[in-house]
């Protein structure tokens, strides 16, 4: 899955931009341009996921753009996403994944944290582990 969600510029009547996401109803961000509120949109939307994941909670799924402007985190963000959905949908638990991964829980907890500075390749193993493969794409911006 893609973790590009679709956003709302908005021109502000005092200038500007503001930006907001339907499916993330936390974010909300502006600037005074078009490309500083989609660089200010990646920022929430990828602070919106981190603290969905700190919590424990579920990240929804991107609803469908239609050719308007998105924004999504980065890619270690993306990931831990994906590994905190797959492992959900499994019904897999930290526990399972760290027997399945041959490490210690305490590795898995790192994987999963938001704010730990996680290797993608580490990610990448996490989620083959669970039948999935990582994948890179580049788009227009």
């Amino acid at each position: 899955m893609d973790y590009l969600y679709p956003v709302t510029l908005e021109p502000d009547p005092d200038g500007g931009f503001v930006v907001t996401c339907p499916d993330l109803p936390e974010v909300v961000t502006q600037a005074d341009d078009e490309a500083g509120a989609l660089a200010g949109a990646e920022d929430a939307v990828a602070e919106a996921l981190a603290s969905r994941l700190a919590h424990g909670e579920s990240v929804p799924a991107p609803s469908t753009a239609g050719g308007g402007p998105v924004a999504g985190p980065g890619p270690v963000m993306a990931a831990k996403a994906a590994l905190a959905d797959a492992m959900a949908g499994d019904g897999v638990t930290r526990a399972d994944l760290a027997e399945r991964l041959g490490v210690a829980a305490d590795d898995v907890e790192r994987l999963l944290n938001p704010r730990h500075n996680t290797p993608i390749e580490r990610l990448a193993a996490a989620l083959r582990c669970l039948g999935r493969r990582l994948t890179v794409g580049v788009d227009a911006a």
